[in-house]
């Protein structure tokens, strides 16, 4: 942990700063000024001042759009954020839990245990879904047979997969072990794909909804439709 993490991340202990880099955030592209302020409920003003903050933290990153018309006329380029691919972590007493994971990765490759490792990753993605399922089975309210799709989601983002619904299924922005995935892909990916599906079992879901869909600066795994279209 460094004073440039911690000073990063007070900077989000502000209401208009955290909901301007949310609404970034959580776009997975490039936001700009007026989209930013409009999602946050400031003036553009306000909302430059305070993400032009966050791009000075290193918690966002800023670039140009070209203008939709070409020629006399048609503008500048707008100035458009985006969050940054760098990662911020703040742990008392600070931890360092990707070398561990890098670790055992390197074992896991060197012993050959690749279907171990899924194994174990559905195992714990399973323990995840049952123990949901149990507290949905404890509210006073009726629960479903079937757990909708929020409660996956709801799941999916605690863990910090950020997913959101396209075509009816879910994708994540996110991948909660990227600094690992850019050393050992097959592996993170695979294992990624495992605690999906356990996670859906757990909850009493059709595991087969979880696949393989890699796409730049996502998960590599996506859900599908509840119905399996």
């Amino acid at each position: 942990m460094s004073d440039d993490d911690l000073d990063a991340l007070a900077l989000l202990h502000d209401p208009v700063r955290r909901s301007l880099y949310e609404a970034v955030a959580g776009r997975g592209g490039d936001v700009g000024r007026a989209e930013a302020a409009e999602a946050a409920g400031v003036s553009r003003t306000l909302a430059g001042h305070h993400l032009d903050r966050l791009v000075e933290a290193g918690l966002l990153e800023s670039g140009f759009r070209a203008p939709e018309r070409k020629g006399p006329g048609s503008g500048r380029p707008a100035k458009v954020y985006r969050r940054a691919a760098g990662e911020r972590s703040v742990s008392l007493p600070p931890r360092d839990y990707v070398v561990l994971g890098a670790v055992l990765a390197e074992v896991v490759e060197e012993l050959g245990a690749e279907d171990e490792a899924d194994a174990a990753a559905r195992r714990a993605g399973e323990r995840l879904g049952r123990r949901r399922a149990a507290a949905l089975r404890a509210d006073p309210g009726p629960a479903p047979s079937e757990p909708p799709d929020d409660v996956v989601e709801t799941v999916l983002r605690e863990r910090g997969y950020e997913p959101y619904t396209e075509g009816g299924g879910l994708r994540m922005r996110n991948c909660p072990f990227h600094v690992l995935s850019l050393e050992q892909p097959l592996l993170v990916c695979s294992m990624n794909l495992a605690l999906c599906r356990g996670l859906l079992e757990g909850l009493g879901d059709d595991p087969g909804r979880a696949r393989l869909d890699p796409r730049p600066g996502e998960c590599c795994v996506a859900l599908s439709k509840t119905n399996g279209d």
